[in-house]
């Protein structure tokens, strides 16, 4: 599916600095987008239709349908008239779990926790990422999320879409993904990381979305200890990310930034301490 294949042209009326006029946008497609494990379907997801397997692969990580890549048999992505069904075969140590606890649920772009049956799964138990040894520059968060920007061609066109990457401190910007839901994105983007081979670990998650709860829980579950963002975390985010040992920078616009957790992970060379 390519990227052209997310949005689509329609016409507009706009008013700009008192002046009306007609022409064109592009505007990001939503369209259901089913996983379906062992021919049940499990959840359905509004979503943008790009990276399709790696939102399935993602997804089953952050969900704990999985651990590692190597438990999932095969991807296949079914168009359907209204949408698409990704239909996942997980081996069979995996499937049996899964069947165990199925659930459905149905999950809108504006939330990540739609379906959750209790608090307790809400505030589920994350990964500890305290010991995770990495370093980040100031430097290399200004660089992370200008990169991201640029890799972020749906955006471009539509201005409606959200953008997740993963910011390697000697190799760059690894991945990015898009998505009409900043969850979905950040699925995207744990599915891409996961395929290539890297280890969240040895990286830095940075998103164009504001940080809530489940941004952290995803974040740790890939495994990296630095989420940044270009907008404000929640007092959970924070609460979650202090106790996961993650470092969690937000606000990150220019030059400009906040550390609310762990900032010993971050260092500001040639820079001024008030």
């Amino acid at each position: 599916m390519s990227v052209s294949s997310a949005y689509q042209m329609v016409k507009r009326i706009s008013l700009r600095d008192g002046v009306v006029s007609s022409g064109n946008r592009n505007v990001p497609e939503e369209i259901p987008v089913a996983f379906s494990y062992g021919g049940s379907t499990h959840a359905v997801m509004m979503a943008s239709p790009v990276d399709l397997e790696d939102f399935a692969v993602g997804f089953s990580l952050t969900e704990g349908i999985i651990t590692e890549l190597s438990q999932i048999e095969s991807i296949e992505i079914v168009e359907t008239e209204q949408g698409f069904d990704v239909q996942v075969s997980l081996f069979d140590e995996q499937a049996d779990a899964l069947r165990s606890r199925r659930r459905h649920m149905a999950g809108p772009v504006g939330c990540g926790l739609c379906g959750i049956e209790s608090i307790e799964q809400a505030v589920r138990p994350i990964p500890d990422v305290s010991r995770t040894r990495l370093t980040l520059d100031t430097i290399d968060l200004v660089a992370a999320m200008d990169a991201l920007h640029e890799a972020q061609p749906i955006f471009r066109q539509t201005r409606g879409v959200h953008g997740a990457g993963f910011y390697h401190p000697t190799k760059g910007l690894i991945a990015a993904r898009e998505d009409v839901g900043r969850h979905n994105a950040l699925d995207k983007l744990a599915g891409a990381v996961l395929r290539s081979g890297h280890l969240g670990a040895s990286g830095a998650v940075i998103v164009t979305s504001r940080i809530s709860v489940e941004m952290v829980q995803k974040a740790a579950i890939l495994g990296s200890p630095v989420l940044a963002a270009v907008s404000a975390p929640t007092m959970l985010a924070i609460e979650t990310a202090e106790k996961a040992g993650m470092t969690l920078v937000a606000l990150v616009r220019g030059d400009d930034m906040e550390i609310f957790t762990r900032p010993d992970r971050i260092t500001f060379d040639g820079l001024n301490h008030e």
